[in-house]
């Protein structure tokens, strides 16, 4: 359930509260690592959208509890050993430089798969490559050598098309004149991009766009359709050999039943398995086989209506991609028309005035 922001610790925000059952499916929500990535890659997208604050985990990221109040109170193991490394490597020449002058300092070394250092009065070593990016044997040698910092390093656009900023109703917008420039200039770059997408897939017209869109929809309907009975096949398939199956190892028992003179007596005895061999002979009939296939010949079968289907998922999703792509083309389309529309009604109603 969403409920509306609040702002009750100084800034807006939401809370998302999980009913255990779903009501539409009777699924149970699991709580873990890939529900909540899920749950936030969607929140931040819709943020984005918005034109709304998105907070990027730091480089500290993922750091206990105990470590970061270390680290706050300046008793920090890591957060001194960090220090100790940025201060001494615009006076090193070279990785191995670096080390001694660490181990002058009072820090052991020790050499392995990794480098790992100790202070005087620490328990444990700590690999370098632990404190984060920028520590890592590759990033010192390359700070040493007057690179920057691979945490500061920009990071590349996707290439995607976002959409644009409604600035007129955000919010953020109204209240932050810095946030304003930047999202009028943030839209011009989402505007060029819009038209390159535009110019290098050769659409030319919005009618062109429109039937785009309407074919990437259709071939994601025509997919989700094609992987549902995919599904549906490989689920009767599954059916269909645990039937063989019971088929097969019952069968001697009905053979003895129908053999015998006293009938009531050994299905007295053999009641349930005589019930399954009857129940998976009805089924093996409705699939109408000329014979019975062997167990090797139904998992092959299996084995390539699983590949299939995994192709198609894999289909599935460049597809939904598209259409996400195509539906933020078409939006943005549809704000930079509006927009010159809008203006020529003001001039228009400008002139009516003068």
């Amino acid at each position: 359930m969403y409920l509306p922001p609040n702002i009750d610790k100084g800034h807006i925000h939401n809370h998302l509260i999980f009913n255990a059952v779903s009501f539409t499916d009777h699924k149970h929500y699991h709580s873990n690592k890939r529900s909540y990535h899920e749950i936030r890659r969607t929140s931040d997208r819709l943020c984005r959208e918005h034109g709304l604050s998105v907070i990027v985990p730091g480089r500290d990221k993922g750091k206990c509890y105990i470590e970061h109040q270390a680290a706050q109170n300046g008793t920090s193991y890591k957060a001194q050993l960090k220090a100790a490394i940025d201060r001494r490597i615009p006076a090193s020449s070279s990785l191995e430089d670096l080390l001694a002058r660490l181990q002058r300092e009072g820090y052991e070394i020790k050499r392995g798969k990794y480098i790992s250092a100790k202070a005087p009065d620490q328990e444990r070593f700590t690999r370098l490559k632990t404190l984060g990016a920028d520590y890592t044997e590759e990033a010192v040698v390359s700070r040493i050598a007057g690179g920057p910092r691979p945490s500061r390093q920009p990071q590349q656009r996707s290439g995607t098309v976002s959409l644009l900023i409604d600035i007129q109703n955000n919010i953020k917008a109204q209240q932050s004149a810095g946030y304003q420039r930047w999202a009028t200039i943030e839209n011009l770059k989402r505007a060029a991009a819009t038209m390159n997408f535009l110019t290098e897939h050769g659409i030319g017209s919005y009618e062109e766009l429109e039937e785009r869109c309407d074919a990437v929809a259709a071939a994601s309907i025509r997919t989700r359709e094609s992987l549902r009975d995919m599904e549906q096949r490989i689920t009767d398939l599954v059916l269909l050999g645990k039937q063989i199956d019971t088929y097969r190892k019952l069968k001697p028992v009905y053979d003895r039943y129908k053999a015998s003179k006293d009938k009531e007596k050994f299905l007295r005895g053999f009641e349930s398995e005589i019930i399954l061999f009857e129940a998976a002979t009805r089924e093996i009939k409705k699939a109408e086989l000329a014979k019975l296939p062997s167990s090797d010949k139904l998992k092959a079968e299996l084995d390539g209506l699983s590949a299939r289907k995994t192709a198609l998922q894999t289909e599935l999703r460049k597809i939904q991609r598209e259409e996400t792509e195509y539906d933020t083309l078409r939006q943005n389309v549809d704000a930079l028309l509006e927009r010159p529309k809008e203006q020529e009604q003001q001039r228009q109603r400008s002139n009516d005035l003068e």
